[in-house]
């Protein structure tokens, strides 16, 4: 009996010492797959390290992007809610098509202008280029508030198309060159979505501005374009401190940012994800043969139907609200707000969505069915509330899809 109690114990401690043996193989083996990890992530910085730099860049980058974007939507489609405070009446834009021509006229020479100010924004670097846009147009909005003929409005819309043309892309281009292709699409909403929510409370702030009406011999549409013209000039200085240059030219040209060694950190990280992180020089060929692709045709297609719809929204809403829908013109100016309070969590979901299972196209695709059932709704429903209510939906999934389509084209 005592020969096999001693066998069984030597038994028991053979198979115990095997499983501690296998144990701490596997510790030491985690242990060392995670130090293979670290190491291959980079020799002088850690994740952690990471998710604080692009902190950094998020704060200094996303969010002065887009309070100057913001401004620069205020501005262009501050002309709507002039219309029903009275601009329509006192110039006389009800007479045939000269509203629809008035904001039509900025899109002529913004498209024209769009290709080449891009251009010029790498040249002489995204701090000048945005910051002296934006006080200009600023200085050409505070014009708005003084034309006594309505081709003088013209006039100005289609100066403000050549100042606006490139702030836009060259906004979304600065902002591809500082993150790797699946940080991107929450940083483009985040961007947007500042711009988006300014414009649902520019009504709500025009209406407040309307209450200056008569002072100074002015009418309250007037004061609109002045008061909102003198804050853009105040956002262009400010923005010309805060901005930030590209990556591969930030450390001499950006004030108070990131240092030598985390400069070249991050242009590490972006190399791994891109090649593209070092410029390549301009070549007019190489770029006019991008238009051959057919993709690219395809892409322009989906981002014009997008865009036609963000542009109508903007433009049209208080006037749909106001003589459509029969609402007041305090109501219609307060009721432009909610929509894109809306599509702004649209935009924040979709994009956790787009990043984390690195989807792009049924994002794309999912904003656009929202499009399709809100437009028939806003269109053709009996009442007013119903029609407010696909409203929603098509500023919903016109504005979620912005980000959506410029982190497509970005992958």
């Amino acid at each position: 009996m005592q020969h096999r109690a001693t066998t069984t114990e030597v038994l028991d401690t053979i198979s115990l010492e095997k499983q501690t043996d296998i144990h701490v193989e596997e510790a030491l083996t985690r242990k060392s797959k995670e130090t293979s990890d670290e190491d291959e992530f980079d020799l002088e910085f850690t994740r952690e390290d990471w998710r604080k730099i692009k902190r950094r860049i998020d704060r200094r980058l996303i969010v002065t992007c887009g309070f100057m974007y913001t401004i620069s939507v205020m501005d262009r489609n501050n002309v709507g809610a002039a219309a029903i405070a009275g601009l329509t009446t006192e110039l006389q834009l009800t007479v045939g098509y000269r509203y629809s021509v008035v904001v039509l006229a900025f899109f002529a020479t913004y498209c024209v202008f769009q290709a080449p100010a891009t251009i010029l924004c790498r040249k002489i670097g995204p701090r000048f280029f945005l910051a002296g846009t934006t006080f200009a147009f600023g200085v050409v909005m505070i014009g708005f508030g003084f034309p006594q003929t309505w081709t003088a409005l013209l006039g100005l819309r289609l100066l403000l198309g050549v100042l606006e043309a490139g702030f836009f892309p060259a906004c979304v281009y600065l902002i591809s060159t500082w993150y790797s292709r699946y940080d991107m699409h929450k940083r483009y909403s985040f961007f947007y979505l500042i711009g988006s929510l300014a414009s649902g409370f520019a009504g709500i702030l025009a209406y407040g501005l309307m209450q200056m009406n008569g002072i100074a011999g002015l009418s309250g549409w007037r004061w609109i374009f002045i008061i909102e013209g003198i804050f853009t000039c105040v956002v262009g200085i400010v923005g010309y401190f805060l901005l930030i240059d590209f990556p591969d030219r930030s450390l001499k040209k950006s004030w108070r940012f990131l240092s030598e060694r985390e400069l070249k950190f991050v242009i590490r990280q972006l190399s791994k994800d891109r090649d593209d992180v070092e410029p390549e020089p301009w070549n007019f060929k190489r770029w006019a043969s991008s238009g051959l692709d057919p993709k690219v045709w395809g892409f322009a297609m989906i981002f014009f139907g997008v865009v036609t719809n963000a542009t109508g929204i903007g433009f049209f809403l208080p006037i749909i609200l106001r003589q459509s829908m029969g609402f007041s013109v305090a109501a219609a100016q307060c009721l432009v707000a909610p929509p894109f309070g809306f599509a702004g969590i649209m935009m924040l979901a979709t994009s956790w969505v787009g990043d984390k299972y690195r989807i792009r196209g049924p994002i794309v695709a999912f904003n656009a069915t929202l499009c399709l059932i809100g437009l028939p709704i806003m269109g053709f429903a009996s009442t007013a509330g119903t029609r407010y209510f696909g409203v929603f939906l098509t500023t919903a999934g016109t504005h979620a899809n912005l980000p959506a389509m410029m982190v497509y084209q970005v992958g």
